[in-house]
Formats: C-alpha cells, structure tokens, sequence
C-alpha cells in the first residue's frame, strides 16, 4: 500500500535579521514540531523585507543569513523541510505579476494591516505599489506551491483569506478544466503569551527583545529589569503571576516545580520578584544554550548554511516551475508552440 501524500505546509519570515524568543514562540517552535508531521517550505522572504526597507538594501543578504542561522539552531533540518530563499525562485515575481492583473483593488486596501502599518511604521514612506501590493506577492508565495495550510498568527489570518480568494477567481477564469491552485487552510499557530521586558508585546521596533542569541550575562541582566506586576510595589506585597511578563516566560519556559513555586511565592509574598526573575533566567538559557551551540557551527562556515538555502532554492524552483507550466497552459500563455 502507498503511503498517503503528506499536507504541504508553507510559511515564511522576512529577511529582519536575527530573531527573539518571540519569533520562537509565535511561529519558530511549532515549524520545528510540523517538519515531521507535513511536507514542509519555509521561505526567507527577502522581496517581503523590501516592502519597508526598500530604501536600503545594504543589509538584506546579511539579515537573510541571520534568519537561516537561528531556524537551524531552533531545530530545522534541511533533511526534514526544505529551506530556501524567496529572491532565489524567480516564478514568485513571475507568479505575482500575473495575479496582480485579476486582483481588485479594493481587495487589498481593506487588508487591515495595510493601514495598521501605515499608521504605525512613522518615518517611512509606505504610499508605494510595492507595499499596498505586498499581500499578493504573499499569495503567490503560498499558490507557488499548493500548499495545503499556511501557519499563522491572528494578524495575518487576514492575508490567507486573501490567497483563498485570489485563488477562487484565478480558478474561475482559468480553471475550467480542473482548479489549478488549492484554497489553502489557516492553521492559526497557538502562540502562548509573551511580552518584551517592559512590559509591551516583544519587538525589535520596541527594543524590549530577549534575542536567541543573548549570551547568558545579557540575558540574566535584561530579565532583571523586566517589569513585573504593577501592583507588587514592595516586597512584602502579595503578587498575581497571571498579569505579570515574568510570569508569562515561566508558564512557557518553566517546569511544572518552578511553575508551582512561582505561583505560590508569588501569591503569597513568600518569593521576591528578583529570585523570581533568577528562575525565569534559568529556564531561558537551558533553552537558549543548546541552540547557541548549533548555531555557531554555521556561524563559523557560513558557507554551509548559505549551501543549505541555495540547495532550498534548486528544490523550490523545481516545484515552482511545474506549477507555472499549470498556470500558463491554464491561461493559453504556454511557453510551447501547439503542434
């Protein structure tokens, strides 16, 4: 008996350089879990980077290394996934001209990140095609390969649904055959969470991060100037975990013992919120440590890791260039001569 056709899983990271533990919690940690479990792409969205920092680009390649350095020390296996690099596959820019001819407009300015960012990314000048269109380069990204579930957070549930809709009007002017693109699922990653050390959510943007490769020292001395719950002013006032960052990073990274003991302590006044920050500290760097081991060996031949990604890419154009054979014989713009 065959085995039955693993689900194709595609997701992606922009090119931002190196990543923080809430990269790791949001989306990293459950990548490494889906390799086993799904025929999986994960893409170093350097075109996506480009969308806010087209200005300057002298970083780009850099910060693509830095993304694929921290997904090999969190666990990816090139032998297990396929890795690659968005710029390296031509068809996602061929794919994405061709979608943004049946695209509506109106589609894409009511995606809510469209003016959440515009609003918030101040000292940009985000009024460019490139940025209102990024959400169809997205879409050709996920179609490129048929993927079967895209894992997401909440705030970018938005731009899958947008890809099912391109691909249900694609189908109904091209595919009368056959559907050529699936409409691919959400799967919206259970992402626990997880503040930055004052307080708001983790963002390099805020400068609040605890990166994955913190050395020890920094990471002890950025969990002692984490701010805790706001109602324990003094030492012997009781604590509440549930409202508390601290207590947000040992429910993730603690075990059941520490757990138990911060919410005791806590409660109860029995622990103070420097022992408190000592354990989280310690939960951090049994995680971090390990990873920081894996990524020095790439560190020290980037060559290797570069390899991996070029390999990737070989991969990943090979199935993107069967998909563009669908999609121009679907649309009469076959490369062949008839007859």
């Amino acid at each position: 008996m065959t085995q039955p056709r693993k689900k194709r899983v595609l997701s992606g990271m922009r090119s931002t350089g190196k990543l923080h533990l809430g990269n790791y919690v949001g989306a990293l940690a459950n990548w490494v879990k889906m390799q086993d479990e799904h025929e999986c792409y994960f893409c170093v969205a350097d075109w996506h980077a480009l969308t806010t920092d087209y200005a300057d680009t002298s970083q780009v390649k850099q910060n693509s290394i830095d993304v694929l350095l921290d997904w090999l020390a969190a666990g990816l296996d090139p032998a297990r996934c396929v890795m690659f690099i968005q710029s390296h596959v031509p068809d996602h820019a061929v794919l994405h001209l061709l979608l943004s001819m049946i695209t509506p407009l109106g589609w894409l300015e009511r995606v809510p990140t469209y003016k959440e960012q515009q609003e918030n990314i101040t000292g940009k000048d985000l009024s460019t095609y490139g940025f209102l269109g990024y959400p169809v380069l997205m879409t050709s990204d996920i179609l490129l390969y048929k993927a079967d579930f895209v894992p997401v957070g909440e705030d970018q549930a938005a731009h899958v649904e947008l890809t099912r809709e391109i691909a249900r009007r694609f189908n109904n002017f091209y595919g009368k055959n056959a559907p050529v693109f699936p409409e691919p699922q959400t799967v919206l990653t259970p992402a626990p969470k997880l503040h930055g050390t004052d307080g708001r959510k983790m963002s390099k943007s805020y400068g609040n991060t605890i990166m994955l490769t913190d050395p020890e020292p920094v990471v002890r001395q950025k969990l002692k100037t984490m701010v805790t719950d706001p109602a324990r002013v003094r030492r012997t006032d009781p604590g509440n975990p549930d409202v508390c960052p601290v207590g947000d990073l040992h429910k993730i990274f603690s075990d059941a013992t520490t757990n138990e003991k911060v919410n005791v302590g806590c409660r109860s006044a029995g622990i103070g919120c420097i022992e408190c920050k000592s354990w989280a500290a310690d939960a951090l760097v049994n995680i971090l440590n390990p990873m920081q081991e894996r990524r020095k060996k790439y560190e020290e031949n980037p060559r290797l890791a570069w390899d991996i990604l070029e390999n990737g890419s070989e991969q990943a154009r090979k199935n993107a260039g069967a998909t563009m054979d669908e999609v121009r014989d679907a649309m009469g713009m076959s490369l062949k001569l008839d007859g």
